[in-house]
């Protein structure tokens, strides 16, 4: 594997989990708050801690892209699976 291609799979992932992990850690509305801001939408967070969703995000990302790899380096392929056949 390049560099530029574990780049590449490692940005898709950090990408792909940043949206999983957003909501994570959010406890209210503004609108629950009592404080919507105007302009805004009520639903929104009240207050986001992106540095810690950055950290969390980083910390999950650099651990499936690791398994990735290392995955990607024993050589196994889905036919070392154990799958059941189908009995058609």
């Amino acid at each position: 594997m390049s560099v530029i291609f574990g780049l590449a799979v490692y940005f898709m992932i950090w990408w792909i989990g940043l949206f999983a992990i957003l909501p994570f850690g959010i406890r209210r509305s503004q609108e629950e708050a009592g404080e919507v801001v105007p302009g805004s939408e009520p639903g929104a967070p009240e207050r986001v801690n992106f540095k810690k969703v950055i950290i969390l995000n980083t910390i999950v990302a650099t651990t499936v892209f690791l398994a990735y790899v290392w995955i990607r380096q024993s050589s196994v392929s889905l036919d070392d699976l154990p799958f059941p056949k189908p009995n058609w």
